[in-house]
């Protein structure tokens, strides 16, 4: 690929994550007013995010396999098609039906559905397309994709809110349209679309799963520790910004693009932190580990911050906005981690499975938050710096790289567990 061509590959992977994180975002400004016109409780409303990132978190590994196999783009693009129409769904049901709640979670559930095939095999498109430090960047980038839609995303669904109350769910296949048609134009296949021999192949289809077998046992530790990581930093941030937005409608009487400005603070900080650390970690090993593990723990001093300060808004906020931070921190080092674990021929479904973790965590962060706003504020913003800690003492114990010089080693990391067995690079990672 020539220069311009692979940055037009990496901003165009970059927009997945960024549609995708919409898919959540951009309705946690509207979910009280959606919550007073389907005549549905707060947990109720809630689902929304909930029965989005759940589906989701359980198809993803399923789509990665499919990815393996039969090519990224072969499965990115119809998952787009497919999230764009339950966005569909869910806005003719509101503006066409009496009753609508049912029909909008079903809706939810479709886009789940395409989600499914989307930012994780973006991320193995990513790792296929890219090398060494600069994959590391694009990677920060495809972070901050992520981290911006968070940005724009309540704003956004401010703005349209004030259209219609359910206008934010035609944004959805307004732009899966476009951003499908590019990645099919603009973006290569190359490393992830399959070889003829290994589709028609018995042999090689065993091959695969065989392979796939032995990185889960060998490797499963620190992945699931790294998985576990990532899956708290997306409950802890989407958790915070559905307190964050529920205080400022009920307590303060904020509403509509003050309040979607306000909850793009946090998020803005997160975006900035998301393609610094990305620079930052280049291929260092040791780097990537205690900037994850930083992060976990700064977010857990912001969080029991809130916890012990008066609950002003702004305090609030700029609390928030320094957990974000350390949520920058920890995305980023997760993603060089991860996607540097193992070969591109299976790259996919192992992204998958941290992705599927990811909106696992996402899916049980406002009920889970909605639960826990019964306690003395105190204890609920302690229990998820405690969570917060503990992933922090696991990455520590189980998340051993070797450290390389800055422009040598192996593409590969190698992270060793407690007991020794390490994860074995790839010439073609």
């Amino acid at each position: 690929m020539r220069h311009t061509s692979r940055w037009i590959s990496a901003i165009l992977l970059s927009l997945v994550p960024w549609l995708m994180v919409l898919g959540n975002s951009v309705l946690i400004p509207g979910l009280p007013e959606m919550a007073n016109r389907m005549q549905v409780t707060r947990l109720q409303v809630s689902l929304l995010i909930t029965l989005f990132s759940l589906p989701a978190g359980v198809i993803i590994p399923f789509a990665g396999m499919l990815s393996d196999r039969f090519g990224r783009k072969a499965v990115i693009i119809p998952s787009l098609l497919v999230f764009g129409a339950g966005g569909l769904v869910a806005g003719l049901a509101c503006g066409f039906l009496p009753r609508p709640y049912p029909f909008v979670l079903a809706g939810r559930v479709i886009q789940g559905l395409g989600a499914a095939g989307t930012a994780p095999i973006a991320m193995a498109l990513v790792g296929d397309l890219f090398q060494g430090a600069e994959r590391a960047r694009v990677l920060g980038i495809h972070e901050a994709g992520n981290a911006f839609g968070k940005v724009v995303s309540p704003v956004v669904g401010a703005a349209v809110g004030l259209l219609a109350w359910f206008a934010a769910f035609f944004v959805f296949p307004v732009l899966c349209l476009p951003l499908a048609a590019a990645i099919w134009w603009r973006v290569p296949s190359r490393g992830g679309e399959p070889d003829a021999r290994r589709t028609e192949s018995g042999a090689e289809e065993r091959s695969y799963f065989g392979n796939l077998l032995q990185v889960f046992p060998r490797e499963g530790r620190w992945l699931s520790i790294a998985c576990a990581c990532g899956a708290t930093a997306l409950f802890t941030l989407f958790g915070m910004l559905f307190y964050l937005s529920d205080l400022l409608e009920k307590q303060y009487g904020l509403d509509g693009l003050k309040k979607g400005f306000i909850l793009a603070i946090p998020l803005g900080v997160l975006t900035l932190t998301s393609v610094a650390a990305g620079i930052a970690i280049r291929r260092r090993r040791r780097r990537m580990k205690w900037m994850l593990v930083g992060g976990l723990c700064g977010m857990a001093a912001s969080l029991m911050a809130c916890g012990w300060l008066a609950p002003r808004a702004g305090t609030l906020v700029a609390l928030l906005s320094l957990s974000a931070l350390g949520t920058g921190c920890v995305l980023p080092s997760l993603n060089m981690l991860i996607t540097s674990a193992v070969s591109s021929a299976l790259r996919g479904v192992v992204t998958s499975f941290y992705g599927s973790v990811r909106f696992l965590g996402v899916a049980a962060g406002p009920p889970a938050i909605t639960s826990l706003m019964n306690l003395p504020r105190l204890w609920m913003f302690s229990a998820v710096a405690a969570l917060c800690i503990l992933c922090a003492g696991l990455a520590v114990w189980l998340i051993r790289p070797e450290e390389t010089s800055p422009g040598g080693g192996a593409d590969n990391p190698r992270l060793l567990s407690r007991r020794g067995s390490s994860l074995r690079p790839t010439a073609n990672a």
